[in-house]
């Protein structure tokens, strides 16, 4: 084979030019796209630490924002329920004062009611005596035939209703 025993006479050169091709290669690629890389992945990696860091803070913010809110929710219901309290107390309190106030004229009325039905008693009981001397008088009449003074009727019953 020819080809082989070319090899000594065409080695030194294809050395040499292949040392060149890779020096080149070695050159452009190492000194001058690497650091371009480099630079690209470090400036990659500082931007995701920092929006990392942005994330956190914006997370603590919210978490503080939450607990204030919290803290504002929790008053707040306090408060209401202060408030609902002094209105159910208030309710009360003007229950209770309606409450006096209609059973004080309820009261009032039914004094005079039992002020009219004492009058009544008693003008019926006065009433009584001349209406019980008037039917004594009309019954003895009746059942004797004899006729009976007024004034002994009256006598008569105020007798046995008296005592």
């Amino acid at each position: 084979m020819p080809q082989i025993n070319q090899i000594s006479e065409i080695f030194i050169s294809q050395l040499f030019w292949l040392l060149l091709v890779f020096g080149m290669i070695y050159f452009v690629i190492g000194r001058g796209m690497v650091p371009k890389i480099r630079g690209v992945v470090e400036q990659r990696d500082a931007k995701i630490t920092s929006d990392l860091d942005e994330a956190q803070r914006a997370r603590d913010e919210a978490e503080k924002t939450e607990s204030a809110y919290r803290e504002r929710m929790n008053a707040s219901r306090a408060e209401a329920m202060k408030l609902a309290q002094a209105a159910k107390q208030a309710a009360a309190r003007d229950a209770e004062e309606r409450t006096r106030a209609v059973d004080s004229q309820v009261g009032g009325r039914i004094a005079e009611a039992e002020a009219r039905i004492r009058a009544s008693v008693e003008t019926a009981m006065r009433d009584l005596d001349s209406v019980a001397a008037e039917a004594a008088g009309e019954l003895v009449a009746k059942l004797t035939g004899q006729g009976v003074p007024a004034d002994e009727a009256r006598q008569a019953v105020k007798a046995v209703l008296h005592g």
